[in-house]
């Protein structure tokens, strides 16, 4: 089944939302990079995913990037570049591994993680669902059972107890991760509506949870950003907890025009064929200013995706991506657009749902031939830690990869009003890490 099948199935389970009044969020801007942990950790326990990926059919997962032993190296690569913030998740089939047992062993690792980070610096990004939960939690039906509302809260008290001054997500991409739930067999499309109504209720009993234990946290459901469909997806999850939300989080990947389809490579999985619209991002801002315009706006994913790690057929760079995709950040600001922050996906390469062969690391590692998992800079490394120490590309700055004819992102706004590129350019910030 394909992802634009997929999303499609979603659309025609999901009703329309209810008005509500959204939050606030403090005014500062966050540099960050962001891993997640089935996708870097490595040493898998009983999941959902790893129960997939036990069947085969994918690349054999081995220990992905090797978090789980490598954080102290990863965060320190993180410190080195500049940035604030450094996004992770916490596996809730590791800390979790039966109904009402929790691993101590566990839970001092994340501790561990989180004081390393802190130590360098920078804010904790937590992330509490990066599509994967336990084994025992699949056996009851995953997120179409009511119960596991209650586990997932349950959960969530569990860390959350834990620390304090931490932005939070709470389930990443909920539309992305209900394909990906369809995708593996873990949610037919019948049982849909259930797992909309539960997800909906878990985010909204773990934001008032954590905002219990901590009332200054600043907590999101992070959004991914589907060029064109949005006003539809939004109907899914956001429209319902925009009063649940501090900030709107959003991940931005690719764009459509009339001189661009080549989007339509992402549903098949081949993202490395997919022609970059780094302007798309100024669209995907400007859509949720005027969707929800009393939340701030932070840029949670952005990246670009190479094939295996070879240099891209369009020779487009992972560092002019960062320029940019930066530049036209800093034009959404300039147009008054409040954004907060912006997150690199991702620190190192990692297992892409069933691939390596996606790349989008900052740093390259051969997680299939390269025993050693060894840490290898990209030209993003340079780029990003220079526009992070400016506090974004200078006023001279020329774009690589201009704007596309007729934006589609956000039809027909992006076409109709496009971004002038000429226009001023507002600065972002410095990271102020290590202060």
């Amino acid at each position: 089944m394909s992802r634009l099948v997929r999303i499609a199935l979603v659309v025609l389970f999901c009703l329309a939302s209810v008005p509500v009044t959204p939050a606030s969020a403090e005014s500062r801007f966050y540099w960050g990079v962001a891993t997640a942990g089935f996708q870097s950790e490595g040493s898998a326990p009983d999941s959902n995913w790893s129960r997939y990926v036990a069947k085969g059919g994918v690349d054999p997962y081995a220990n992905a990037t090797d978090f789980r032993h490598r954080y102290a190296e990863d965060i320190g690569l993180a410190k080195d570049l500049g940035v604030n913030t450094f996004r992770f998740s916490v596996e809730w089939a590791r800390v979790q591994p039966a109904p009402g047992v929790w691993d101590e062993t566990e839970l001092a690792y994340y501790d561990d993680v989180v004081r390393h980070i802190r130590a360098a610096g920078m804010t904790p990004m937590i992330t509490l669902s990066h599509w994967v939960y336990p084994g025992w939690v699949a056996d009851q039906g995953g997120f179409t059972a009511a119960k596991t509302v209650d586990d997932f809260l349950a959960f969530t008290t569990r860390i959350a107890e834990r620390y304090d001054d931490v932005l939070w997500v709470t389930f990443n991409e909920p539309v992305a991760f209900l394909t990906q739930e369809l995708k593996i067999g873990a949610v037919t499309p019948f049982q849909v509506p259930a797992w909309q109504a539960n997800v909906v209720q878990a985010h909204r009993r773990a934001y008032d949870e954590i905002h219990r234990l901590d009332p200054s946290a600043q907590v999101t459901s992070n959004q991914a950003f589907y060029a064109g469909f949005n006003p539809v997806t939004d109907l899914v999850v956001m429209d319902r907890i925009t009063d649940k939300v501090d900030f709107v989080g959003l991940d931005y990947y690719y764009g459509v025009s009339l001189t661009n389809l080549t989007a339509i490579h992402a549903a098949f999985e081949q993202f490395w064929k997919v022609k970059p619209q780094p302007e798309g991002i100024y669209y995907a801002l400007r859509y949720y200013r005027d969707r929800y315009p009393d939340l701030p706006l932070y840029i949670v994913e952005n990246g670009l995706p190479t094939d295996n790690g070879q240099p891209r057929a369009d020779g487009y760079t992972r560092a002019a991506s960062i320029q940019d995709t930066l530049f036209w950040v800093q034009r959404a600001k300039a147009d008054g657009m409040n954004v907060i922050g912006y997150n690199h996906w991702s620190i190192t390469d990692n297992y892409e749902w069933g691939s390596y062969r996606p790349r989008f690391g900052l740093y390259e590692v051969d997680a299939l031939t390269d025993p050693a998992l060894t840490r290898r800079a990209t030209d993003g490394v340079a780029a990003y830690r220079d526009v992070i120490a400016r506090g974004g590309v200078g006023p001279s700055y020329r774009l690589v990869q201009g704007p596309a004819l007729c934006s589609l992102v956000d039809p027909l706004g992006s076409c109709l009003s496009p971004a002038d590129p000429s226009g001023p350019l507002a600065p972002l910030g410095t990271s102020g890490a290590g202060s």
